[in-house]
């Protein structure tokens, strides 16, 4: 089939210079959500509207499966599809979407489109308890007759409950024909879209419905608050999706997840976290409350604990991370390895069975097997102008408050003594220590403040 996506309105109530449809719910536009869902009907053509905010939208969603057409000025819905007919295949049906419609499922527009089939106009509708603001469904014995907005419609209209989400199906032949023939006569002074119900009924087309599974399914977003309520509905239908796979959830309410989100078996998560990009929980995962994590791979039985920081990180199995750690990009860690509290671990690799439990920086290192790194220690890795890497060999010992000013190695089952500062390599099963020799002066006495 053909797919229109209307993209192009302003959005006043956002009170923002971005395009409405490119505001984030979970993490991604609103008109990407929209895109990935027609994506899987696999469309021939499919062709997104936008006008307001320039070229902003097909900056940052261009695809080579998409048409961007530009609608200016903006008169209606219906003018905008009337911007998509040039590129419309004829032999198959349109499918209308809304670019700031973003939580409508596949299975609702399956069954739409299947109501349509190749020949009727199938509307999607929903009746509503208060439908205050929405174009209404008139019916006469049953049948669609027309759509009537809420600004034209008398006094009996507006009592109708059954109202149009603004998704519908069409035969093109018959769309562009109905499109050529609106008119702005309206409170609006716009095309319609929703006029072609009409002409399709003095076609003889026949006009049938289709009702969403969810009613949440056809909310649209006009402000930030609608956006907030969006977010915490597609948060907690992730969060059902979790729970249903065995994933245990602290409280679904304290959950985001801005990205894809993949769970083994026994994952147990806390409050308040965070997912962003692609991340994966092994078997037996468990993350510990008020933690940030972005495209990250963790292993089965690790243990990240509250308040962790991980960002474009690899962790294997067993290990145990924070809390009050950071894990910055091209950080690899191997099976059993314990990065403790306020460490900072960058853009380095650690064997198994190393440890670094608390206060340290170890950035572009390499990092052996068995290596235990004592508190406050750091690798020097920035000499103002370059980066240059650390090699901490198999078993080496690295004492409290020791710098390791790079380019520096320290050999396998080295010992360097707190305190150290190593600017050159440490030989293998050696003891290394650079500090000054401990001195005490008898009867120093400490200064003592003037009195003025």
């Amino acid at each position: 089939m053909n797919v229109v996506i209307l993209a192009a309105g302003m959005g006043k109530r956002m009170q923002s210079d971005l395009p409405k449809v490119l505001h984030a719910l979970g993490g991604k536009p609103l008109l990407s959500h929209v895109i990935d869902t027609a994506r899987q009907l696999s469309p021939s053509r499919c062709c997104v509207i936008y006008g307001h905010g320039g070229d902003a939208v097909p900056t940052r969603l261009a695809s080579d499966d998409l048409h961007f057409v530009l609608q200016e000025p903006q008169l209606g819905t219906g003018h905008a599809v009337m911007q998509a007919a040039p590129v419309l295949n004829d032999d198959e049906p349109t499918l209308v979407l809304y670019g700031d419609v973003p939580l409508t499922s596949i299975g609702t527009l399956k069954s739409l489109a299947a109501t349509a089939g190749k020949d009727k106009l199938a509307v999607l509708t929903i009746e509503l308890d208060d439908p205050t603001g929405y174009g209404r469904i008139v019916r006469e014995q049953q049948r669609i007759v027309r759509i009537v907005e809420q600004k034209d419609a008398d006094d009996n209209e507006r009592k109708i409950r059954e109202v149009n989400t603004g998704i519908l199906v069409a035969p093109t032949r018959k769309l562009k024909e109905w499109l050529s023939r609106l008119s702005n006569d309206n409170a609006q002074r716009e095309y319609y879209l929703t006029d072609i119900i009409a002409q399709a009924v003095n076609d003889g087309i026949p006009v049938e419905s289709s009702q969403p599974s969810h009613a949440w399914e056809t909310l649209g977003v006009n402000s930030k608050v609608q956006l907030a309520q969006l977010e915490r509905i597609f948060q907690n239908n992730l969060a059902n999706e979790l729970l249903e796979q065995g994933v245990t959830l602290a409280d679904p309410m304290r959950l985001d997840v801005r990205g894809r989100l993949r769970c083994g078996r026994e994952v147990t998560i806390d409050v308040n976290c965070v997912f962003e990009g692609e991340v994966e929980l092994g078997d037996g995962v468990q993350i510990g409350a008020n933690c940030m994590i972005r495209n990250a791979r963790i292993a089965a039985g690790t243990h990240i604990k509250p308040f962790t920081h991980i960002e474009d990180a690899s962790i294997g199995s067993a290990s145990q991370i924070g809390p009050y750690a950071r894990l910055r990009p091209g950080t690899v860690l191997a099976d059993d390895v314990h990065i403790g509290n306020f460490v900072e671990v960058k853009n380095s690799q650690f064997g198994a069975h190393s440890k670094a439990n608390h206060l340290a920086y170890v950035g572009d290192a390499s990092v052996g097997q068995r290596v235990n790194i004592g508190a406050g220690t750091i690798t020097c890795n920035y000499d103002g102008a370059n980066k240059h890497r650390t090699v901490i060999e198999d078993d080496a010992f690295i004492g409290s408050d020791t710098q390791l000013v790079a380019p520096v190695t320290v050999g396998r089952g080295a010992t360097l003594g707190a305190g150290t500062t190593l600017t050159k390599d440490a030989p293998a099963d050696s003891l290394t220590v650079s500090r000054a020799k401990q001195t005490s002066i008898t009867g120093w006495q400490r200064p003592v403040k003037s009195k003025k």
